[in-house]
């Protein structure tokens, strides 16, 4: 599981981290497209947890590259970013791209996941400063 989702931690608040996902997003050419407060949807059904939500980022040049190739690795996009708290802590973990291509062998999705999989690592490792 380790190789397929990458954590890191953040001493920033998760409200924080979340504006700095979204803004180094854009600087590394990605769309915010819609950022989901889990924690709060599921307050509304009555089901209480520590804060979470969703930043889901497109690159839409690497998402139309990838669904030419096999549209079936929709299921998989946008790229979700989830930032919560675990433990007392702010986490903020995605699932690696480079795992999403082994998925789906002999696409040839390789070389696009790794360069998403390096601007996305790029987005949380700035994000979590």
């Amino acid at each position: 599981m380790s190789d397929l989702i990458y954590t890191a931690e953040t001493g920033k608040s998760v409200d924080d981290t979340v504006q700095a996902v979204e803004r180094a997003a854009a600087q590394h050419g990605f769309r915010v497209l819609h950022t989901h407060d889990v924690a709060a949807t599921l307050a509304e059904k009555g089901f209480q947890r520590e804060p979470l939500k969703i930043v889901e980022i497109c690159n839409a040049r690497a998402a139309n590259e990838v669904l030419l190739r096999d549209p079936r690795i929709a299921v998989m996009l946008p790229c979700p970013i989830a930032v919560y708290r675990e433990s007392g802590k702010t986490m903020i973990s995605t699932m690696r791209p480079t795992a999403m291509a082994a998925m789906f062998p002999h696409k040839g999705l390789e070389p696009i996941a790794e360069e998403v999989e390096r601007a996305v690592l790029e987005i949380i490792q700035e994000a979590r400063k």
